[in-house]
């Protein structure tokens, strides 16, 4: 494949993490609407658009600082929360259960779909489109299905981690007796410091890897992308 230039490193990462991010945040508003609790709905936040799931520090200078930091060899960042109000569902715990895993759902369904239109829509194109086009075409596409792949699989895990206020954290909430909830969810305020602390000692990425790698052995086969 060709090197890509500056800009084509930008889109073929940005625009997989920022459908990613989106479809995940939109994923948590639907659920909880279809479960009762028409929050985000009335907010305007169950829209593709990603305008209004925009978060400075997480959608844009993360995102560009590991850009950056990195060479170009990682960017991942965050949207801002969907709101939900727990209240409005007959069941507060498991309707937030439900949401939330609405969310790493969704990541691992486009991380199918970027599969299959990696390792059997573009293998099929190739060789019907003429030479000189594919040549231009395939290298972004490829990588961008491909990053697609590996960027929906680590925000599934990475948010199935039982830490709040991740994802994961509501399902074992659900699953907890109130008591012993109460007492777990004392936990939340310290989170992002811990996931932070796990992050400088090398502990996340031993956590995740794990489940991380045969995901993406089987999503991406043997030969990557």
């Amino acid at each position: 494949m060709e090197e890509l230039s500056t800009i084509q490193k930008i889109a073929v990462m940005a625009m997989p993490l920022v459908f990613a991010i989106v479809f995940h945040e939109v994923a948590h508003g639907w659920v909880a609407n279809r479960l009762g609790d028409p929050t985000a709905r009335d907010l305007g936040r169950l829209t593709l658009n990603p305008i209004p799931h925009i978060d400075l520090i997480g959608t844009i200078i993360m995102p560009l600082m590991l850009f950056v930091l990195t060479d170009g060899r990682m960017l991942f960042g965050y949207a801002k929360p969907v709101p939900i109000n727990p209240y409005n569902f007959k069941d507060p715990k498991k309707g937030m259960a439900l949401s939330s895993l609405a969310g790493p759902g969704v990541n691992i369904v486009m991380a199918v779909i970027c599969s299959f239109l990696l390792r059997v829509v573009m293998a099929g194109l190739e060789g019907m489109i003429p030479e000189t086009v594919w040549s231009w075409f395939a290298t972004p596409v490829t990588l961008m299905l491909g990053y697609g792949i590996i960027i929906n699989v680590v925000l599934a895990v990475l948010n199935m981690i039982p830490i709040p206020p991740l994802d994961g954290s509501r399902v074992v909430y659900w699953l907890l007796p109130d008591r012993q909830a109460a007492l777990y969810y004392r936990l939340e305020p310290y989170g992002t410091f811990i996931l932070m602390g796990l992050i400088m000692l090398g502990v996340l990425g031993k956590i995740m890897t794990p489940l991380i790698r045969p995901l993406l052995g089987l999503l991406l086969g043997n030969g990557g992308f």
